[in-house]
């Protein structure tokens, strides 16, 4: 593999697994899934809407009180299914997450949490206004008569309040000055209250607790839940990592505050890992066992060697850099669509891709770099970096561009010294003339990924040429 050192060569010396290219009827990685799977979710609402409509007796609704509880009992069954929904989401099918992509997966994931908070709260307020009407007390009165005097209230309260601290978690200002174990941490919480919310509903729930049917059928669904959180987060991760044995093989510092960790195994082809995507990895050395961290293949995968880098956040990230040769290592994935496959073309069409990273945003883009088909400028690489010390394997960039003839631009400085952002619109277009014709792979820090989107957007690239790798979560 063309610029890397010696030492690296070392582990990289096994044969490269070929990417899988999609075939068949259906369409590979990309926006077809990603609306699919919206699709699939606003169809699963219909059936829950059902379970009210033919609870409800008609002509039961006179005053505004019953329209109220009405509208109460309709967003407490919405917020149900969607915390259904999201707790379906956090088990990760890989099948789904390599097609959908993991930007999708975190957009939708982001949503659903807010949508859910707010369904839950709209439940609550609607049934407490809506009773005392219908009994003629003040909303505070009923608020404590309902607490104190229905089953399971005070425990659906505290599954709320255990959601609303997830959503508070999961806001942007918050979550960047979160250190990730909290974030993950915070977020297993979503389990629990979703436990606590079960329960609730078969106590007091006007459509469950009279109604055999819709008790099973919501069993089921919780049940089908479950199983898939076992098998794709637990049973599946623990049988690969045991059968494929992977192991630290080497450590290796890129830059400041930067590592590669090689790590070696059996039969790594027969996962299917491609250039871009990413795993989450449990290091089983004292003080890292309990944490999971995703991150991405940093060189493209063999069927001996993977390689990740990492850089030390503060996160705990830094601890891995003091990783011993031999440790064993249990993983989840390969996640994500952030692929070749994004950008296949018609037989006969050129094959023209743009790659932007910024910061740790290199990991994937270096894979893709080297895979990517093409020749001379159908790939260029822009690489943003605040100093010339923090260019990630530039070495190993400068090769590969030599080698198969691809462009390369470094843009380096603040926005300071570049009198503004150094990739707007213009800039691009300058660097890179046919943007608008290319696909495009971006990655790196929320910010720059957000900005740089909507340049690219202003320069012409369809919003779905460009593909983006999400390291916000």
């Amino acid at each position: 593999m063309p610029g890397v050192s010696a030492t690296q060569g070392q582990a990289t010396s096994h044969r490269m697994v070929a990417p899988v290219v999609s075939g068949g009827v259906l369409p590979g990685p990309g926006p077809f899934w990603a609306r699919a799977l919206l699709t699939v979710m606003v169809a699963g609402a219909l059936p829950v809407l059902g379970v009210w409509w033919t609870d409800t007796v008609p002509g039961s609704l006179h005053g505004t009180g019953d329209y109220l509880v009405a509208a109460g009992r309709v967003s407490g069954l919405l917020g149900a299914y969607l915390l259904l929904v999201l707790v379906a989401l956090m088990a990760r099918i890989p099948w789904l997450d390599n097609r959908a992509g993991s930007d999708v997966g975190t957009r939708y994931h982001r949503a659903l949490g807010e949508y859910t908070v707010i369904l839950l709260g709209a439940h609550a307020v609607l049934l407490v206004v809506g009773y005392g009407l219908q009994s003629g007390t003040n909303p505070v009165s009923e608020t404590v008569s309902v607490e104190l005097s229905y089953p399971d209230v005070l425990m659906a309260t505290a599954a709320f309040g255990l959601l609303v601290m997830v959503g508070v978690a999961s806001a942007r200002a918050v979550r960047r000055n979160l250190a990730y174990e909290t974030w993950y941490f915070v977020h297993l919480y979503v389990y629990l209250a979703m436990a606590l919310a079960f329960a609730h509903e078969f106590a007091v729930g006007a459509d469950f607790a009279g109604s055999l049917r819709n008790r099973v059928l919501w069993s089921a669904a919780h049940v089908a839940v479950f199983a898939l959180l076992v098998v794709f987060r637990f049973v599946i991760p623990l049988t690969r990592s045991v059968r494929h044995s992977v192991r630290v093989a080497q450590v290796v510092v890129e830059g400041p505050g930067a590592v590669s960790i090689y790590l070696t195994g059996r039969g790594l082809d027969r996962l299917g890992a491609e250039s871009g995507q990413f795993l989450r990895w449990r290091f089983l050395a004292r003080g890292l066992w309990w944490e999971s961290h995703p991150y991405s293949l940093s060189a493209p995968p063999t069927d001996r060697t993977w390689r990740i880098t990492v850089k030390d956040l503060g996160d705990g990230s830094g601890r891995l850099g003091r990783l011993r040769p031999g440790t064993r290592v249990w993983f989840e994935g390969p996640y994500g669509a952030f692929t070749a496959q994004r950008s296949r073309s018609r037989p006969g069409r050129r094959h023209r891709s743009l790659l932007i990273a910024g910061g740790v945003g290199i990991t994937p883009i270096r894979a893709l770099y080297e895979t990517l088909p093409g020749a001379g400028a159908d790939v260029i690489l822009i690489y943003r970096a605040s100093r010339p010390e923090d260019l990630v394997f530039w070495q190993e960039l400068e090769a590969i561009a030599r080698h198969r003839g691809f462009g390369l631009y470094p843009v380096i400085g603040s926005r300071m010294e570049h009198d503004g952002d150094p990739l707007d619109a213009r800039a691009l277009l300058r660097l890179v003339p046919d943007t608008a014709r290319r696909h495009v792979y971006l990655c790196g820090p929320p910010g720059l990924v957000e900005t740089t989107t909507t340049q690219l957007r202003a320069a012409g690239v369809h919003r779905r040429r460009i593909h983006v790798e999400a390291f916000d979560m």
